[in-house]
């Protein structure tokens, strides 16, 4: 994919990570479906957006996948999301980092490399014990990008999102309007950040506020 890339060419990598497993069945795994099919159509009439955006989408249950690998935003297509098993967390984050090294350009003599990656990682359940406190350790002490976590629902945990990144947002129930609303933050999140990059690369990361309803806060 690197060698079909123009050297100056300069990508926003976006990956997503999602909580597919069984708990997420029914009215939750709908909302994100509808929410990754607005995030593709409003991104791509973005033209700074469809100009700067690669995305991935990574899904995690009994195993993590990558069910769709980094994508101009063109030519993205989002995945079919089924809602079954368990929550496979620390193989998630271990398949990131694998992606992250094989598919983010770096800075070279002859190519410039993509800006930061931003990463988000929606769960609505507790990670299951398959080792994940080293990825979480591992992927915070590398600092790849901007990490936004998302616990969504009663019974997610907050605190191993926490281990992961600062920035960790809490959605109080997993019901199609929350879940909606948070894809629609991730969707201006992105094309607020593509724009930024292209306006001031230097300048700080400016995340558009969240929304008010829907019970979605930042966890202090």
């Amino acid at each position: 994919m690197a060698e079909e890339i123009g050297a100056s060419t300069r990508r926003l990598p976006v990956y997503l990570l999602l909580d597919t497993s069984g708990s997420m069945h029914g009215d939750a795994i709908e909302a994100v479906k509808i929410g990754l099919k607005q995030l593709r159509a409003d991104l791509q009439s973005d033209p700074q957006a469809l100009e700067s955006v690669w995305m991935s989408v990574i899904t995690f249950d009994n195993t993590a996948r990558q069910v769709v690998p980094l994508t101009e935003m063109a030519q993205f297509q989002e995945p079919v999301l089924e809602a079954k098993g368990t929550t496979a967390l620390g193989d998630a984050l271990k398949l990131l980092m694998e992606c992250l090294d094989r598919e983010v350009r770096k800075t070279t003599t002859t190519q410039k490399g993509d800006w930061r990656p931003m990463i988000f990682i929606m769960t609505d359940g507790e990670p299951n014990k398959d080792g994940w406190e080293r990825y979480a350790d591992e992927l915070k002490k590398r600092k790849p990008g901007n990490v936004i976590a998302c616990a969504a629902g009663t019974n997610a945990k907050e605190d191993p999102l926490k281990l992961i990144t600062d920035t960790v947002i809490r959605i109080q129930d997993a019901t199609p309007g929350s879940l909606g609303a948070f894809m629609k933050w991730v969707t201006a999140s992105v094309s607020t950040m593509s724009t930024n990059v292209a306006v001031n690369p230097e300048a700080p990361v400016n995340l558009p506020p969240l929304p008010q309803e829907n019970g979605i806060q930042i966890v202090p």
